[in-house]
């Protein structure tokens, strides 16, 4: 008797979450431990460091494609006016937000730079409500009125308008509200952001030779240190943007606390920056409500993001990529 031919399965809602769970965890405990990185090219100008970022991430990224066969997705993308729109404005927010981060290490504000993170998820899930008219269950909107009461008490500790928090804040919440919904996969969205930046990118590279600074890139090991930058930028975007199709702006944005909760423990224990009663009674409260929303979550799963329609798929081997190798 013959054997029927095995059908292929489609992946489960579940399945997707889980998978989105994943790659999310991956991203944001890369994001949190990534200043160690960059602490070791501290002393090179952000903007230059931010351009080998970028140049490194194109050659990454286009390694991959050529790997996976996907430069057809590529012109499809570029042929997509629609797409292109999406991805010009994400490109802007993540250009941004990596700017600032790079100024803020440099300049020992590794904390201020935790804050920026803590605020995200709050900026992400009002941006969840407004656009993509997500609710949240009463126990979830506790967990928010926490989180956001321990925000207010380290702004208003600061004593000073948080510029590098708000800044970082804002410009990742509506990165992800963007790359969420672009018309495009996580691996060929980020190669056309990158892209994008590319001619900037090496403008300041070329510009920063023979400037202060420019020595300090050139020498062995700095060089080194900013060619690796490109598999240090492009991995945990790759796994973000993975979780960003499969999960809801809520659950993403809280997930979000993972990294700024490593960069304060980074912050304090290894760049010996300040750690007051004040933060303390601040990161307890959105501790406090982390813990409430996750509890909320696994006692009743969240359903998987909603498609986005006419998003492409990746093909296997993509996703496998974005989610286990990256």
């Amino acid at each position: 008797m013959q054997r029927a031919a095995a059908i292929p399965v489609a992946p489960t809602a579940s399945a997707s979450h889980r998978a989105g769970v994943l790659a999310g965890l991956g991203a944001y405990l890369a994001w949190g431990f990534i200043p160690l990185f960059f602490k070791l090219v501290a002393h090179v100008p952000p903007a230059v460091v931010l351009s080998h970022r970028i140049i490194w991430s194109v050659v990454f990224l286009s390694a991959v494609l050529t790997v996976q066969r996907r430069w057809a997705g590529v012109a499809a993308s570029l042929r997509s006016r629609r797409t292109m729109l999406s991805l010009a404005c994400s490109t802007a927010m993540i250009a941004i937000n990596w700017f600032v981060f790079l100024w803020a290490i440099s300049n020992r504000q590794v904390v201020q730079a935790g804050l920026g993170y803590f605020i995200n998820p709050l900026v992400a899930v009002l941006l969840g409500m407004i656009f993509l008219r997500e609710h949240l269950r009463p126990p979830q909107a506790a967990a928010l009125l926490l989180a956001t009461a321990g925000v207010l008490v380290q702004v208003i500790a600061l004593g000073k308008f948080p510029w590098v928090a708000l800044s970082l804040a804002v410009s990742f919440a509506f990165y992800a509200l963007l790359r969420k919904t672009a018309p495009v996969g996580p691996l060929v969205g980020l190669f056309v952001e990158t892209a994008i930046l590319l001619p900037f990118a090496a403008g300041v590279v070329v510009l920063s030779t023979g400037h202060p600074g420019g020595e300090a890139a050139a020498s062995p090991r700095t060089y080194a240190v900013l060619t690796a930058s490109g598999v240090i930028t492009a991995v945990p975007l790759l796994l973000f943007a993975t979780a960003a199709r499969r999960l809801t702006m809520a659950t993403l944005g809280f997930m979000q606390f993972i990294a700024p909760t490593c960069q304060l423990l980074l912050a304090v224990l290894a760049f010996g920056e300040p750690f007051t009663r004040w933060h303390g009674v601040s990161f307890g409260l959105i501790w406090l409500a982390l813990g409430l929303y996750s509890l909320t979550t696994f006692r009743r799963p969240a359903a998987a993001a909603p498609p986005v329609e006419n998003l492409p798929e990746e093909p296997a081997a993509v996703r496998v990529m974005d989610c286990a190798e990256v």
